[in-house]
């Protein structure tokens, strides 16, 4: 039995829904965090929903905030219990995915998946592995979860567009290079990347005009 997930939600500023962004929060945040992230982008995308899911969990080290699964180094948690949390959330991140697109009358390609740190790690632990290809995934400051199991696994292959701060102390600046390299080996034919520099774990300016710029080309905006 899959959890239903709050959402916070910006319409379109035209009024017409013809694509949709779902933002997916970090470990400790909510859809707060990143929903406001829509003031600067939908001037941009006229006619897009910008949604933003509750992560599923109270997070215990954040009282306000929510996690999608616990984080061993950083609450305690074993292993299992953090393997456990990512299948559950997976299974609520995938039915969220479906609600939104039945909802909203909208086909996967016109719905793009923007994560940021642990939000990121769910997008491209879930998105692959789901039937059909969504229009692209935006991954800020994430990590590649299980790249050992993604060329089995993926039954699809959005493009991809990774970026991370090179001052980020929270999620290794690595994890893109290796992300990148896990991904192409998987059989995926559109990553991109790009490196927000003198930026520690957040989103940078010039990353948000990257991410703006891939979504636009992605839903075909011109």
């Amino acid at each position: 039995m899959t959890r239903a997930l709050d959402a916070q939600r910006r319409e379109p500023i035209s009024g017409e829904i013809r694509s949709c962004v779902v933002f997916l929060h970090g470990y400790g945040a909510n859809a707060a965090d990143l929903i406001g992230l829509a003031d600067p982008l939908s001037e941009h995308m006229p006619d897009t929903l910008f949604i933003a899911p509750d992560a599923p969990e109270d997070c215990a080290g954040s009282p306000m905030g929510f996690q999608w699964f616990p984080i061993p180094w950083i609450d305690g948690s074993s292993e299992e219990e953090s393997r456990a949390g990512l299948e559950r959330a997976a299974a609520d991140l995938d039915a969220f995915l479906d609600g939104v697109m039945v909802d909203e009358d909208l086909l996967p390609e016109q719905v793009i998946v923007l994560g940021f740190s642990q939000g990121t790690m769910m997008a491209l632990h879930v998105v692959p592995r789901r039937e059909d290809s969504v229009a692209g995934i935006v991954a800020f400051s994430g990590r590649l979860l299980d790249p050992e199991l993604l060329e089995d696994e993926a039954k699809c292959r959005p493009p991809v567009l990774l970026i991370h701060g090179d001052e980020d102390d929270v999620v290794p600046p690595q994890s893109l290079p290796q992300a990148a390299e896990a991904l192409q080996g998987a059989g995926w034919k559109e990553v991109f990347a790009h490196i927000m520099k003198g930026t520690g774990h957040g989103i940078a300016p010039d990353g948000l005009q990257v991410a703006l710029a891939f979504m636009r080309d992605r839903f075909g905006m011109g």
